[in-house]
């Protein structure tokens, strides 16, 4: 559940935090299959089965051809509680996680079963590169070009891929929910004009678009030392891999430079309701690896300021790309109008600092104010929106008011 330059933050203490811690079908052939035992062993089974639920899995083949895996929560414990059609729910996660991070909690605490019991239709995607979306019809995930991709591609390729399956699967438009990353992507890609036509609303936690502000330690360090671009060019490291020996070695030796005493706390914020035994599972089965370029892209934002494409810091390569010398920004007062949107933001975050919040509100100040809702947790923490027991009473339950109002 990280984030940017943060996502810098969010490797370096989570991976010293592992350290330390014992704790549709696709007509060509695809690569890197999974094997009858991680089927057997997949989210559904791990995370889903076992609480009630029924469970399905399906794979979305993107349009350059990475193989997400995308799973469906069809209805509540109890059933078909709406009797017939139920409105579809995205949830989309952050960097350096996986699908899984919506289903820690219980059911009582975790949005994914939140909304299944309340009668939606549940979906939870898994961005390329994560366990089970790590494959690609002619690309192996062990050479360079299966990992030559920024959040670029996830704004171009990935949500559009896993809207359109479930909208086809549907034949409804869809609620999103996106976390961290999953809000950049959302609102990167609604800018461009994507989506619009297949999204009922948008719901933005500890949404990111600015990092001007982020104040955690290990983020900033990281950030500054242009840690993306080192890693790339003279490691020639294109997987991020957090769990990977190279990069534990030289993440802990970051903690040299601060204090990574407390680190969840170090570099998310003051986190006021995580359950020691949910962070167990969230050290079980997260972190997940992500391309080296989406650092470096990440680590951008933190360093410019504004919020643009990748920069190949070479102008003749991003004329090749781009048109022109400098990369393009995206514009989020281009985002509709008229779209139902549902922020959700804390005064603890250190990650989604209030002031960059404020930034990235500023920026939708035209929208119509009958289709912005403002959802302030002064005690939140970046974890708290998605991990935090306290979740339901404090915020899941406007998220659903707001869509049955939409």
């Amino acid at each position: 559940m990280a984030l940017h330059g943060f996502a810098c933050a969010m490797i370096v203490a989570s991976t010293l935090l592992l350290l330390s811690t014992d704790l549709g079908p696709v007509e060509a052939r695809i690569l890197n299959p999974l094997q009858s035992s991680e089927i057997d062993e997949g989210p559904c089974k791990l995370m889903v089965h076992s609480r009630g639920y029924k469970c399905e899995e399906y794979e979305v083949r993107t349009q350059d051809d990475y193989i997400l895996q995308i799973q469906r929560i069809p209805e509540g414990r109890t059933g078909d509680k709406n009797g017939g059609k139920k409105q579809p729910v995205l949830l989309q996660h952050g960097i350096l996680m996986d699908g899984i991070t919506w289903l820690l909690n219980s059911p009582e605490e975790s949005l994914a079963f939140i909304l299944a019991d309340n009668g939606f239709d549940v979906w939870i995607a898994n961005t390329r590169g994560t366990k089970w979306s790590q494959r690609h019809v002619s690309l192996d995930s062990s050479t360079r070009e299966y990992w030559a991709w920024s959040w670029d591609e996830l704004v171009m390729h990935d949500l559009p891929s896993n809207v359109d399956f479930v909208y086809s699967k549907t034949g409804q438009k869809l609620h999103y929910v996106g976390h961290s990353l999953g809000t950049l992507v959302a609102l990167a890609s609604l800018s461009e004009g994507n989506l619009v036509d297949k999204l009922k609303s948008a719901v933005l936690l500890s949404p990111v678009a600015y990092l001007t502000h982020m104040t955690t330690p290990l983020g900033i360090l990281c950030a500054r030392a242009f840690v993306g671009e080192i890693l790339s060019d003279l490691l020639g490291m294109a997987e991020f891999n957090p769990k990977g020996e190279i990069i534990a070695s030289f993440l802990k030796e970051a903690c040299r430079h601060v204090d990574c005493y407390d680190l969840m706390r170090t570099f998310t914020g003051k986190n006021c309701c995580l359950n020691a035994s949910t962070v167990e599972l969230f050290l079980k089965y997260e972190l997940q690896p992500t391309s080296t370029k989406t650092m470096v892209h990440l680590s951008q934002i933190f360093r410019g300021g504004l919020l643009t494409k990748y920069n190949y810091q070479n102008e003749v390569k991003n004329r090749e790309n781009y048109g022109q010398s400098e990369p393009p920004v995206y514009n989020i007062s281009n985002v509709p109008h008229d779209l139902p949107l549902f922020i959700g933001y804390g005064g603890q975050d250190s990650i989604s600092d209030e002031r960059d919040v404020n930034l990235l509100l500023n920026d939708l100040k035209f929208h119509d104010t009958n289709k912005l809702k403002i959802h302030y947790v002064n005690n939140y923490a970046h974890i708290d929106f998605v991990m935090g027991i306290s979740a339901k009473m404090m915020l899941y339950n406007d998220v659903i008011a707001f869509f049955n109002l939409v």
